[in-house]
């Protein structure tokens, strides 16, 4: 199933990003080493505060679990779609990531394993 399994928040001020979270929302972050990014769990779906996004340039980035990067980014660019980031080696043994943007030119990413 191709469902959102990660999602990415702007988060310019790390520190300050995450104390509203868990102050608001109780949760559970956890700041990767170097301190230049941020996971969180809300129950249903994990993801990122990202200190290198830009507030309301791109808004938060929705990833979506696929089963094979290259064959749903040929899908997305003969839907109308536009690629903007190649498929990509997360680290650390997370995956891989590819960015695109939809027919109305929001940002989102998909995500598999392999």
């Amino acid at each position: 199933m191709n469902k959102f399994c990660h999602i990415e928040i702007p988060a310019p001020d790390l520190e300050k990003t995450v104390k509203f979270f868990t102050d608001v929302f109780g949760w559970e972050i956890q700041i990767m080493d170097g301190g230049n990014y941020a996971f969180f769990q809300d129950g249903l779906v994990g993801g990122g505060f990202d200190p290198d996004m830009e507030v309301g340039k791109g808004g938060p980035n929705l990833v979506i679990e696929c089963d094979d990067i290259l064959t749903k980014m040929t899908e997305i660019v003969a839907a109308g779609g536009k690629q903007t980031k190649e498929k990509t080696e997360i680290g650390g043994s997370m995956g891989f990531y590819a960015s695109f943007l939809d027919v109305n030119g929001n940002r989102l990413s998909i995500w598999s394993k392999t």
